[in-house]
């Protein structure tokens, strides 16, 4: 029983690396579908409700991933990775 107490508490001190590198990952799939679509302008695709360009969304998503705050650049990234591919098609 201790033992089993000891894994999970490993497992859940274990998940904000987990998080802190995926954004890495995001980023990195941002820059490539950017990179291999030269007439994309990442400026131009804007999320009409936070009022924020691709661009700007993963300038914030670095940037909270480089104070820690994992969550919120996972879920700025995911959400700036989703428009861009819809505009890539």
């Amino acid at each position: 029983m201790k033992i089993q107490a000891l894994v999970l508490a490993c497992m859940i001190a274990a998940a904000p690396a987990v998080w802190a590198h995926n954004c890495p990952v995001l980023m990195e799939q941002i820059d490539v579908i950017i990179l291999s679509k030269p007439d994309l302008d990442e400026e131009t695709i804007v999320d009409e409700d936070a009022n924020k360009s691709v661009k700007q969304m993963r300038q914030e998503g670095e940037a909270l991933h480089k104070a820690g705050k994992h969550d919120e650049s996972v879920e700025m990234l995911q959400k700036a990775l989703k428009m861009l591919e819809d505009q890539a098609g």
